[in-house]
């Protein structure tokens, strides 16, 4: 994208929406977002309904940590005005999009503004809330993207617009019902059947349950009772956590212990863990975009722990890693998606979605492993040409195919 700074800069001055691109890409890339941070403060003490600037800072605040105030900051930017464009360099615009939102972290929603980038749409965000709900005067459009992630927060939310979405005039891209279905627990049943498809079943668990494993003596239940079968090593996650957070490996009663004694949840998923190391030990996890039951590859981390992020993978200081990232990607569609191109098409027809992400891997035996399946996955051209140059190869090839699965919906011509 054109440079963060001279981006902010420019929306700054002309008090427009800056967005989670260009904040992002400046913070990504070693950035200083205290001086935008104490400009959008000044703007608000002259302005306390300037809702541009709230959300923005809402932004900052949300990627520096302080959730409570982002989340103030947040509410009193869509009560005071709920739609917010989103602007970019000048270039010719063929379709209106509209996206809608609901409140909460950078994980709530699909960054969809991520994808526009030098393609020719026109994005309008709109934030709704189970109080606000939609607002009489909706921009004009030519195609709405539901936005808003799955989440046992945003259920009710999605419930709403989906009655509301039942008859729009405009074509819909991932209905919120579908979204909704997105669940851990839910999309491992859907996927079971699926043949070459390994996804291992996610089960809920309260904390009261968890404890009876730890209590001492004769008043302990094995943990098999407690999760129909499933005996350590586990993996455990509290509910509606991303990236990683409170995600952990538990191998024996003890280290089911110490997690909960040092979790603040009350709700987990609990699934078997799978060892999915590659021969030479390493474990190698994939990012895949089903775009009109297309697969785009977004990249390739590589790393000796289980645990795999592209941001804890040594990705940038590995220059074999990335060579190997860069032939992945290159003989992607003649290797990876045509092993599992069955599986890969049946996973984008199960979740009813136009668009749909998936983390995942392969096991020894050749079978797709699925970690997670969601609509709000990140998915971004930050990262430097200088180090990552297969990666502005592949990425526009990704922003152009969500062009056109909108161009087609709303019957236009890119």
């Amino acid at each position: 994208m054109q440079n963060a700074t001279t981006v902010i800069e420019e929306k700054l001055k002309s008090r427009e929406f800056i967005g989670l691109p260009a904040l992002m890409t400046l913070a990504f890339n070693g950035g200083d977002l205290s001086p935008v941070g104490d400009a959008l403060v000044s703007r608000i003490k002259e302005d306390a309904r300037d809702a541009n600037a709230l959300l923005d800072l809402a932004i900052i605040m949300i990627m520096r940590g302080d959730p409570k105030l982002a989340q103030a900051m947040q509410a009193l930017a869509i009560q005071t005005q709920p739609v917010f464009h989103y602007s970019r360099p000048a270039m010719p615009v063929k379709i209106r999009a509209l996206a809608v939102l609901g409140p909460g972290d950078l994980m709530a929603n699909s960054p969809f503004e991520f994808l526009i980038e030098n393609q020719p749409v026109a994005l309008d965000l709109l934030y709704i809330t189970l109080t606000q709900g939609l607002p009489k005067q909706i921009p004009d459009h030519d195609v709405l993207i539901v936005a808003i992630g799955e989440s046992d927060a945003n259920q009710a939310l999605l419930a709403y617009l989906d009655k509301e979405l039942a008859l729009w005039p405009r074509p819909v891209i991932n209905r919120p019902a579908a979204i909704g279905r997105l669940s851990r627990d839910i999309t491992c049943a859907q996927l079971a059947p699926i043949p070459g498809v390994l996804m291992p079943a996610a089960m809920r668990v309260t904390r009261a349950e968890l404890e009876e494993c730890c209590r001492p003596g004769e008043l302990a239940r094995p943990l098999s009772s407690q999760l129909e079968g499933v005996d350590y090593p586990i993996i455990i996650r509290p509910i509606d956590s991303h990236a990683g957070t409170g995600l952990a490996r538990i191998e024996n009663l003890g280290d089911l212990t110490n997690y909960l004694v040092n979790s603040r949840s009350d709700l987990f998923f609990v699934s078997p863990f799978i060892d999915y190391r590659s021969p030479d030990g390493l474990f190698r996890k994939y990012r895949i975009i089903l775009i009109d039951g297309i697969a785009y590859v977004c990249h390739m981390a590589i790393s000796p722990r289980w645990m795999v992020h592209y941001l804890n993978a040594d990705m940038l200081d590995n220059e074999a890693h990335r060579r190997e990232e860069a032939d992945f990607m290159a003989s992607f569609n003649s290797g990876f998606a045509k092993r599992h191109g069955a599986a890969l098409q049946a996973i984008y027809i199960r979740s009813g979605l136009d668009y749909v992400g998936m983390d995942c891997a392969e096991t020894q035996d050749g079978q797709l492993l699925i970690f997670e399946i969601d609509s709000n996955m990140v998915v971004h051209d930050m990262d430097s040409a200088g180090i990552f140059p297969y990666k502005k190869i592949q990425m526009p090839k990704l922003f152009r195919a969500f062009a056109e699965l909108l161009a087609k919906r709303c019957g236009k011509v890119l």
